[in-house]
C-alpha cells in the first residue's frame, strides 16, 4: 500500500482528475463508434382535422432497429431535436391498421444520420371516423320519479334550449338516443321548480355538445287522497241465477289535484262485476272500474276480488 500513500495534500485530487480525464476520453472515443440497437421512435399522424377524428388514442411511437454513430444514438435516446416520422392519412382509411413495413419510408425520411435496419413493431392500429354533426331534441327521462306520493308533475316539462347539437365521430353520433334523455339531479320536488340539468353522455371528450346544460322548468302540484264507496253492478248474469256478494260494496281509493277538489263529479263512478269472468276455483269476480271522473290519479279498488255465492 506504500505507493498509494499520499505524498502531498493534492495527491487524491490529481488522481481523481486523471480518472475523470481518462473516462471522458474513453466515452468520447466510444461515442465515435458505430452501433446497432433497438430503440423507440416517435410517429405522428397527419390528417385533415376538420373532416376526420381518431376514435381511439393514436400510437405515439414504434420500435425499430437502427445502426449509427454513438453520438446520433445518444441524441435520439434523449429525444433531442428528434423529428417524428409523419404518417399521412389522406381520406377515411379502409383498414384500421398499417403493417410495420409500410412505415419504412416515413421512418427513413425522419432518421437523420441513422440507418434503418428493420421495423420491429409488426402492426400499428388506429381508428378514424368522419366528423358528423346532429341536432337532437331534449326530454326529461319519463322513467325518473320526480315527486313523492303527495305531489305530481302537472302539465308539460319545459326545457331551454329544447335541443342540442352534438359534434364528433359519426359512429358515436349515430349511437346517441333520439330524443336525448336528461336526468334531473336526485331530489324530491314539492313545488314548481326551475333548475339546471347537465347534458351528460358516455363519449366525452370525443363528442362535444354546443351547450353544457339545459334549464328545466317543472310545474308541481299537491295531491289529495280520497275514498268513496261504490255499489258494483252485476252484468251478464244468467236468468234464474241468484248471486250474493261478499262484501256487497267496494271502496275506491284515488288521488286528485288539491285545486280541483271542488270540480270533481263524485257521482260519475261506475264499477261492474262481469259474470262471464267468474272464477269457479275460488268463486270470485274481479271488480272493474268502467267509468270515472276526469283528473283522478292512482285509482285503486278494494277488495281486488269479490266473493260470490251462487244460488
Amino acid at each position: 500500500m506504500r505507493p498509494f500513500q499520499p505524498r502531498t495534500k493534492q495527491y487524491w485530487r490529481v488522481v481523481l482528475l486523471c480518472f475523470v480525464a481518462a473516462s471522458t476520453f474513453w466515452l468520447l472515443n466510444a461515442l465515435n463508434k458505430s452501433y446497432s440497437t433497438q430503440t423507440t421512435y416517435p410517429i405522428r399522424f397527419v390528417y385533415n382535422e376538420s373532416e376526420l377524428i381518431p376514435v381511439k388514442p393514436l400510437p405515439q411511437e414504434v420500435l425499430i432497429n437502427v445502426t449509427g454513430k454513438g453520438w446520433k444514438l445518444l441524441r435520439k435516446s434523449l429525444r433531442l431535436e428528434v423529428q417524428p416520422a409523419e404518417i399521412y392519412i389522406r381520406d377515411l382509411p379502409r383498414n384500421n391498421f398499417l403493417l410495420g413495413s409500410a412505415l419504412r419510408p416515413a421512418l427513413v425520411n425522419a432518421l437523420d444520420g441513422l440507418q434503418l435496419n428493420f421495423v420491429v413493431t409488426d402492426t400499428v392500429y388506429f381508428h378514424f371516423d368522419p366528423i358528423a354533426q346532429k341536432r337532437i331534441a331534449l326530454q326529461v327521462d319519463p322513467k325518473q320519479q320526480l315527486t313523492n306520493n303527495q305531489h305530481t308533475v302537472f302539465g308539460p316539462i319545459r326545457i331551454s334550449p329544447d335541443s342540442v347539437t352534438f359534434t364528433g365521430p359519426a359512429s358515436l353520433i349515430d349511437s346517441l338516443p333520439d330524443p336525448f334523455l336528461l336526468r334531473v339531479p336526485q331530489q324530491v320536488l314539492t313545488e314548481p321548480t326551475k333548475l339546471p340539468v347537465p347534458i351528460n353522455h358516455n363519449y366525452k371528450p370525443l363528442v362535444e355538445a354546443d351547450v353544457e346544460e339545459a334549464q328545466v322548468s317543472i310545474n308541481v302540484k299537491n295531491l289529495v287522497a280520497e275514498e268513496r264507496q261504490a255499489l258494483p253492478e252485476l252484468v251478464n248474469v244468467p236468468e234464474g241465477v241468484s248471486l250474493t256478494l261478499r262484501p256487497p260494496i267496494v271502496v275506491l281509493r284515488y288521488q286528485l289535484l288539491q285545486d280541483s277538489m271542488s270540480l270533481l263529479n263524485r257521482s260519475a263512478f261506475k264499477v261492474v262485476l262481469n259474470y262471464n269472468k267468474f272464477n269457479p276455483i275460488d268463486s270470485t269476480l274481479v271488480p272493474e272500474l268502467v267509468q270515472q271522473p276526469r283528473g283522478l290519479r292512482n285509482v285503486q279498488i278494494w277488495p281486488s276480488k269479490v266473493q260470490v255465492d251462487v244460488k
